[in-house]
């Protein structure tokens, strides 16, 4: 396949998800930045749904930095115990309330490299952040993608970074503040890891990935 019928094929990916997928947006519920960013924590090797049922009870009393300060560590740790890894998530979100009051006047940055020094916060979230919170076009790799990128041969590598880079390259720039959401979201509901509904895919005439043979 050639370079334009690369671009193409691509193009016709981006197009096709986004009819399929009208409002693509994170799943992750918030009220302020500040939320938004302890969700995005909460959530590392944890479904959204589980971040949701503890952050609904969470955030009608705990919603500010002073009040989740107030928690602590134990004190939080007991209100998140049902996540998975929830003590060093406790850990990580105090210290970079810390922070965020100490360093940042109580704001979400808006840089990567300044996210990235909150406790806590890698590089896929600080993407996260910074692409739903200020509509920046920073791809987030996470399970999902990694594994669409693959099965649509946007990327064969492992290395999330890689990926990153990858798609950043290949998907048209219109699309680089949408592509994340719409990969998660499609792996989530069609392509899903296991048992994928190929018989239900708008790319099964794309996508060399088809089980139906």
């Amino acid at each position: 396949m050639d370079k334009s019928d690369e671009n193409n094929r691509i193009l016709k990916i981006c197009e096709t998800l986004s009819t399929e997928i009208k409002d693509p947006h994170t799943e992750l519920n918030y009220i302020s930045e500040y939320t938004f960013l302890i969700s995005v924590v909460m959530s590392a090797q944890t479904t959204d749904v589980q971040v949701n049922k503890v952050t609904e009870k969470l955030f009608k009393e705990y919603n500010t930095i002073e009040r989740i300060l107030e928690l602590g560590v134990d004190g939080l740790a007991e209100q998140i115990k049902s996540i998975g890894f929830f003590r060093t998530k406790a850990k990580n979100i105090i210290a970079l309330s810390c922070l965020l009051k100490e360093k940042f006047n109580s704001q979400v940055p808006r840089t990567r490299e300044e996210l990235m020094s909150l406790p806590g916060v890698g590089q896929k979230t600080a993407n996260v952040v910074l692409n739903t919170l200020f509509n920046m076009p920073f791809i987030a790799v996470d399970t999902h993608v990694l594994r669409l990128s693959k099965r649509l041969e946007l990327s064969s590598s492992d290395d999330p970074k890689q990926v990153e880079e990858d798609l950043l390259e290949k998907i048209p720039q219109n699309y680089h503040n949408v592509i994340s959401n719409l990969l998660v979201l499609f792996g989530r509901r069609i392509c899903t890891a296991k048992k994928p509904k190929c018989n239900q895919c708008c790319l099964r005439n794309i996508c060399k990935f088809n089980e139906l043979g």
